[in-house]
């Protein structure tokens, strides 16, 4: 038996590429005060990539705004990001570092044009 994977399973692991994923940011401004305040999420990429350039989102409240940062995916039990979150509040503007998106993914979520 052998322990190398036979030709067609070797062609067949290597017909889907992986996906690649973008390294980039989320920028979070405030505007407003209070529990009226309106947040504007947008998706910055690191490289320059060819595609759809990012699309701001908008949430109405502190509450949609934790909705929507969990559907992107952000960890809140980093340090960084409850960091900016706290500016978001104290300051009206903060990043989050460290995402990685597929351009799927960044449609799916929509952060970007289609």
């Amino acid at each position: 038996m052998s322990v190398m994977p036979t030709g067609s399973a070797f062609a067949a692991a290597n017909v889907a590429p992986a996906q690649s994923k973008s390294h980039g940011f989320l920028r979070i401004a405030r505007h407003g005060a209070g529990p009226g305040a309106m947040y504007v999420v947008t998706y910055h990429r690191l490289q320059k990539i060819e595609g759809p350039p990012p699309r701001p989102v908008a949430a109405e409240g502190a509450q949609a705004l934790i909705e929507l940062m969990e559907r992107i995916g952000v960890d809140f039990r980093l340090r960084e990001v409850r960091g900016a979150l706290e500016d978001v509040l104290r300051f009206g503007s903060a990043n989050i570092p460290d995402l990685w998106l597929s351009d799927e993914e960044m449609i799916e979520k929509g952060l970007v044009e289609q």
